[in-house]
């Protein structure tokens, strides 16, 4: 059972999703929010399992409001969804950056948006690893600039680096697991050591954190490992 938070300052669309969620098997709360200051007193009050929420609103902006709720000491942390109208890679890449799971656009079919919520609420996140690595490589200094590399990867072991160099480059665990010759436990168990280090919320950000450090150059066939990048 899910419960939902739905942020739209346009009422009829505000409306219409929480309608949509509300008639549909699963779901137990829908909460409505009309900017970003209700968005984040609400998930504190309800603490729902995930937060459909628009980019541009009244006051503070969606993913300002995002950033915020996730920053919560909520226990599981909601999963944040951006629902919008704009395809912009820049707000997709925010997005990524604060750890939200997906983005959909607002003229996504009914049945796949439910699905979506599903698939978020289960885990997943709604970002492939194709988007990711164009975004990524769309908005980080090529190779020459200069790159802040965080404090905390310095304290991840060289096994954690490669995994988070196969992350990086859209692996998945048992593809992890393979190249590295090992477990999918011990690959789990690697990336809740690189989120526990580096403070991240999502698989996303620690994309986001291998590019902008330098770890993985955007445009380069290859990582720590040397296993050619999926293609595009």
């Amino acid at each position: 059972m899910t419960s939902v938070l739905v942020v739209d300052d346009q009422d009829l669309i505000r409306a219409g999703v929480a309608a949509l969620v509300r008639a549909t098997p699963g779901f137990t709360t829908v909460t409505e929010a009309a900017d970003g200051e209700e968005a984040v007193s609400l998930a504190e009050r309800h603490r729902p399992d995930v937060v459909l929420m628009d980019v541009r609103l009244p006051g503070i902006s969606g993913l300002t409001a995002a950033e915020r709720i996730l920053a919560l000491d909520l226990a599981p942390p909601p999963r944040v969804v951006v629902l919008t109208t704009f395809d912009v890679d820049e707000y997709v890449y925010d997005a990524l950056r604060i750890g939200a799971c997906g983005y959909l656009l607002k003229d996504t079919p009914p049945q796949r948006l439910l699905g979506a919520i599903a698939t978020i609420a289960g885990g997943d996140a709604l970002f492939a690893p194709t988007v990711v690595r164009r975004l990524i490589e769309a908005f980080t200094p090529r190779p020459g600039a200069a790159l802040r590399r965080p404090e905390q990867l310095a304290e991840l072991t060289a096994r954690e680096l490669d995994v988070l160099t196969l992350v990086a480059r859209g692996l998945t665990n048992d593809e992890i697991a393979a190249e590295l010759f090992l477990s999918d436990g011990t690959v789990k168990t690697h990336l809740h050591r690189i989120m526990s280090k580096l403070d991240l919320r999502s698989r996303a950000q620690a994309v986001v954190v291998a590019y902008e450090s330098g770890l993985v150059v955007p445009g380069s066939a290859s990582g720590r490992t040397g296993r050619p990048a999926p293609g595009c």
